[in-house]
């Protein structure tokens, strides 16, 4: 008899600056709680929540500003295991699936990782070369995937 998984409902987002796209780089932060492992904003979808509330949302108590238009939108749920060290943390949950954004940073927006509650202690805006070296193992393959299809749509 197989175990059931729920995966916990999350979005992610890309984030260019606003000088995209003459620059493409990408927003990386660097977790508090785990040295050296970035990664892009993400959080759970709330209930009654739709992906894009839960998206600015997010982006707000992560990164201290919503600011942000979106360019596009990964177009599938994509999902991934927990390791089992976080698996006990999130349980029930063996997993996420998320919804990828990919959003540009508004002229005017402040990035302010000294929110309500911090998630990140630094961040910085990466190239291509750059963003796989600090990503927690468990994420590469879909940050690898959804960058890609952006990629071949010609957005990064």
């Amino acid at each position: 008899m197989s175990q059931q998984k729920f995966y916990r409902p999350n979005v992610a987002a890309i984030i260019v600056s606003s000088s995209y796209p003459e620059e493409r780089q990408i927003f990386i932060a660097e977790r508090n709680d785990l040295v050296g492992v970035w990664q892009f904003p993400q959080g759970g979808i709330d209930e009654g929540e739709s992906p894009q509330e839960a998206l600015f949302r997010e982006l707000k108590e992560e990164i201290g500003t919503n600011k942000v238009e979106i360019i596009a939108e990964y177009p599938e749920w994509i999902s991934y295991d927990f390791p089992s060290h976080v698996a006990l943390k999130m349980a029930p949950f063996s997993g996420q699936k998320q919804r990828y954004y990919l959003v540009r940073l508004k002229k005017n927006a402040k990035i302010n990782l000294d929110t309500k509650h911090p998630e990140f202690k630094e961040y910085r805006f990466v190239g291509m070369e750059e963003l796989y070296g600090n990503i927690a193992h468990f994420k590469k393959p879909i940050y690898e995937v959804v960058i890609s299809h952006f990629k071949a749509e010609g957005y990064l």
